[in-house]
């Protein structure tokens, strides 16, 4: 196959003209591969061997314009960190058009690829950096199974960018079914646009949500849905410890999908107000309060949707499905998390005094998890892999008593358990010292870490005994990390 082949659509470009500026992708000099997600290219029928020659790598570095392509930056607004922003838009990405599979539309978009209307003051670029963080994650949480937007290939160039340091340029391929956000609708109401806010509206009902019916309640039936999928996603991220960083309603998905990774993380030392996006000053998208800035944006969302929802007593009723759908889902995340197959009144208690130690102690997270699947009902004498990430040794004592009681209240047998356990608690997460160490060779043109961390995080339950390492603490000099909005 060719780029040319390539049976695109572009359905979003068939929307009016004022949602989106037609153009085309800024070319990357010199481009070079870097790497390729196989199980994202077979979501849209490619050979993740066919990705590596000259046409496609011409095609995903913004070289060439595919024959069916109809290029376009889309326009949107939103608030960041809480404050009205504005108009913003896609300032350094192009959506290429849309491929058919067998679950709808996938849309692709090159990330990085050049100066659009949107761009502001930036320079419509990305770097090697982020770029390598995002298309790690992308797939990385895909094979955790979390709802979230893909990664296709990942290009890069020795032109240099100018962030903190001069860094070198790069280009994610993104693949979303759409990447509309709540700022998409914001933006029209915030202009005084209803019947643009109609378009926007209808265009993700027919495509993505038809079960919603053609009547005039379809719009609060479609903050519902969405109002459900977010909190259920932020459960999941919540159960994961995965911290998105910047949780800004520009960068929320209409269809629940986690998107636009830039200081993101996963919580290693157990800490509620743990900030993992260097540039939150004041901590307001902390991994605590992710879920309650969840419903903030939701409402936000609301608001934007009001004046073809009509009445606020719908909208209000519409947002009410958040905090029994997070409650719901965070509650059964947690349950199979601990090995716990049915729920008892006590239950919230021994969740709360759960994360209380990992806390007290700084526990590493995903250790936790998955050491305690291996924890034996009746042996407490082989606990000592699981109990050495506790400095309160006693405490953890005291704490496993009480969880082992509870274990055999519903008769739970070790090795039924421990499958479950394993198959719900990761082993391999993509820790930012894995991603640093990716980076930095990368940055000396070896790509074979990226390529192998890759690998890895693909099959994230599974043990993969040869490679313990990637599953080891964080060493010390992690510490040291930061990560900002800075891309």
């Amino acid at each position: 196959m060719t780029a040319d082949d390539l049976p695109l659509r572009n359905s979003f470009a068939q929307l009016p003209p004022a949602f989106y500026t037609r153009l085309i992708p800024t070319p990357l000099p010199a481009p070079y591969f870097v790497a390729a997600s196989g199980p994202a290219a077979a979501l849209v029928g490619l050979d993740v061997r066919e990705l590596e020659n000259d046409d496609f790598l011409a095609l995903f570095s913004g070289n060439r314009v595919a024959a069916r392509s109809e290029p376009l930056a889309a326009v949107y607004s939103g608030h960041q960190f809480g404050v009205w922003a504005g108009q913003l838009g896609d300032g350094r990405a192009i959506l290429l058009g849309d491929l058919a599979t067998a679950n709808g539309p996938m849309e692709l978009q090159l990330k990085g690829s050049g100066k659009t209307p949107y761009s502001r003051m930036g320079d419509g670029r990305a770097v090697l950096r982020s770029s390598i963080r995002e298309f790690l994650c992308s797939e990385a949480m895909a094979a955790l199974g979390i709802p979230t937007t893909r990664a296709l290939v990942l290009t890069g160039s020795n032109q240099p960018v100018i962030r903190e340091t001069i860094e070198t340029a790069s280009v994610v391929t993104r693949m979303s079914p759409s990447f509309v956000r709540f700022g998409s609708f914001e933006h029209w109401h915030s202009r005084n646009k209803p019947d643009e806010l109609r378009v926007l509206a209808d265009y993700v009902i027919d495509n993505f949500y038809p079960e919603l019916g053609t009547g005039p309640e379809r719009y609060a039936k479609l903050l519902r849905e969405v109002t459900q999928r977010t909190a259920q996603l932020i459960a999941q991220w919540q159960a994961v410890g995965f911290m998105h960083g910047v949780m800004n309603t520009d960068n929320m998905s209409i269809l629940g999908l986690t998107l636009d990774y830039g200081p993101f993380g996963f919580m290693e030392a157990f800490d509620p107000d743990h900030i993992c996006n260097h540039t939150d000053s004041h901590g307001r998208y902390s991994y605590a309060n992710q879920p309650p800035v969840g419903h903030w944006n939701c409402y936000a969302l609301a608001n934007a949707l009001l004046p073809l929802i009509g009445k606020v007593e719908d909208a209000q009723q519409a947002l009410d499905v958040y905090q029994p759908a997070f409650t719901k889902k965070i509650d059964e995340l947690l349950h199979a998390k601990l090995g716990l197959a049915t729920n008892e009144e006590g239950d919230r208690e021994l969740l709360d005094e759960t994360f209380k130690l990992m806390q007290d102690n700084h526990a590493d997270f995903t250790l936790f998890f998955r050491r305690l699947g291996a924890l034996q009902v009746d042996a407490p004498e082989h606990d000592a892999p699981l109990r050495d990430l506790f400095i309160d040794r006693a405490g953890f004592d005291a704490w496993a008593v009480r969880y082992r009681e509870r274990l055999r209240r519903e008769h739970s047998v070790d090795t039924v358990r421990r499958e479950h356990m394993m198959r719900t608690n990761p082993k391999y997460i993509l820790r930012n010292y894995l991603a640093q160490v990716a980076i930095e060779r990368a940055q000396n043109d070896d790509f074979s870490e990226v390529r192998k961390l890759l690998s890895v995080l693909e099959h994230p339950y599974d043990d993969q005994p040869e490679n313990d390492a990637y599953a080891a603490l964080p060493p010390d000099w992690a510490s040291h990390l930061e990560v900002s909005c800075s891309s």
